[in-house]
């Protein structure tokens, strides 16, 4: 607990310039994903969803004062999911490639960490280095689908408030919510630069 203490006073700011996301940008965490036509066959621009280990929830998000700016991250290994801005305003999402690790692949795995973690619902991981997150901005009618396992911090944004709709499972924040805390474990706060 007193290195913890120690470490939160003797943080470091990282600064990180914000990407716009776009389909090339941000295909090493998920999708982007655009308007199309009205009647338009289902194909590779649409969100590749992995939702069969639970029962689906879409909802409206009303988030309140979320600076630009993080300290933790977060991933979901059972589940893709679905972030956009009603409206089209501009926001921001920390990202870190996913980096569970499969049961199968334990045997030999030397991580750039050091580290390999057990999660509180079971899966192994390598914590996200802080050298490897990046921040996209999100703008306009799009929405982002994030791959099962990617590491994300927000949505951040500069307004009081704003709402969000939010495709997950129904008990996703319940058993499937594994953090990992940079102030804690690195000394480390990420700012954005827009």
């Amino acid at each position: 607990m007193e290195k913890a203490e120690e470490m939160k006073k003797q943080k470091a700011v990282v600064t990180v310039k914000a990407i716009e996301a776009t389909i090339d940008s941000f295909k090493e965490y998920g999708q982007v994903i655009q308007a199309s036509s009205d009647g338009e066959e289902f194909g590779p621009q649409d969100a590749q969803l992995d939702l069969s280990s639970g029962t689906p929830r879409f909802y409206i998000m009303h988030l309140k004062q979320r600076p630009l700016k993080f300290s933790t991250i977060t991933h979901h290994a059972s589940v893709t999911q679905c972030l956009g801005s009603i409206g089209g305003h501009v926001w921001y999402l920390g990202v870190a490639k996913p980096s569970i690790v499969e049961p199968k692949d334990l045997t030999g795995v030397i991580p750039t960490t050091g580290i390999i973690v057990q999660s509180h619902s079971g899966h192994s991981y390598i914590p996200p280095a802080v050298e490897d997150v990046r921040v996209f901005r999100i703008t306009g009618p799009k929405f982002l689908k994030l791959n099962r396992g990617t590491w994300h911090a927000g949505p951040l944004f500069k307004a009081d408030n704003m709402d969000f709709y939010n495709l997950e499972l129904s008990d996703t924040n319940v058993v499937d919510h594994t953090t990992h805390s940079f102030i804690n474990e690195n000394a480390v706060v990420f700012s954005i630069d827009e």
